[in-house]
């Protein structure tokens, strides 16, 4: 039996865009159930793997609203054990102004990062290594991770900042591994730089490395 995701979906903070390029990249290897910000079951997560927030347009100030159901049905899954997957959006959601899930780390926007190399939030290909590969992966006002924490570097940004993460059973990205190729159509200057579904295959091994936790 394949082990079950519960992915969050809200248009747009966690966008139906971003959902779809998750289950695209993992759905040979797992299977799905959907929640949204109504409130779920007390035993909603009993049965899942791990939780999974996607990334999208919007900013985390909706983070009330939300989850005012949800939140503390997401935190005793977490804090009992279960796995986190944050991307982009959902990365800033572990920080202690939200879920608080990753203890001293704090969660921040990587543009006011003293060294990073743009200040402009808009979306662009992103230079990252990933595991020490170059790549170019899709960038809209990610987060990076700063702090005294423990966790393992996966990936990070031109200045050396990290740009993914695990922590215990958290993972955590702040690029999007799992843009599809209109997410580059959309804009003229990055259609050059689509990945042609090779970081679904990094997205994939996070997500595998992180269940062996």
């Amino acid at each position: 039996m394949k082990p079950k995701i519960a992915l969050f979906v809200h248009q747009p903070k966690c966008s139906i865009q971003s959902c779809n390029g998750i289950i695209d990249a993992l759905s040979e290897h797992y299977t799905f159930k959907i929640f949204t910000k109504h409130e779920i079951e007390d035993d909603f997560f009993s049965d899942v793997d791990a939780v999974c927030f996607p990334g999208g347009i919007g900013d985390s100030d909706s983070f009330n609203s939300l989850f005012k159901h949800n939140i503390t049905r997401v935190r005793d899954y977490v804090q009992g054990g279960g796995r986190y997957i944050g991307i982009c959006m959902g990365a800033y959601w572990a920080d202690s102004c939200y879920f608080g899930v990753v203890g001293s780390l704090d969660v921040v926007q990587y543009i006011k990062r003293p060294t990073a190399e743009t200040r402009r939030p808009h979306a662009k290909a992103m230079p990252i290594l990933w595991k020490g590969n170059p790549h170019k992966m899709f960038f809209y006002d990610g987060c990076t991770f700063v702090g005294d924490g423990q966790y393992e570097n996966i990936a990070t940004y031109p200045n050396g900042d990290p740009m993914a993460i695990i922590q215990d059973r958290i993972g955590l990205i702040g690029c999007h591994p799992e843009s599809g190729k209109f997410w580059y159509d959309s804009y003229s200057w990055m259609g050059k730089d689509w990945h042609n579904n090779s970081q679904n295959v990094l997205l994939l091994d996070f997500v595998k490395d992180l269940m062996q936790r």
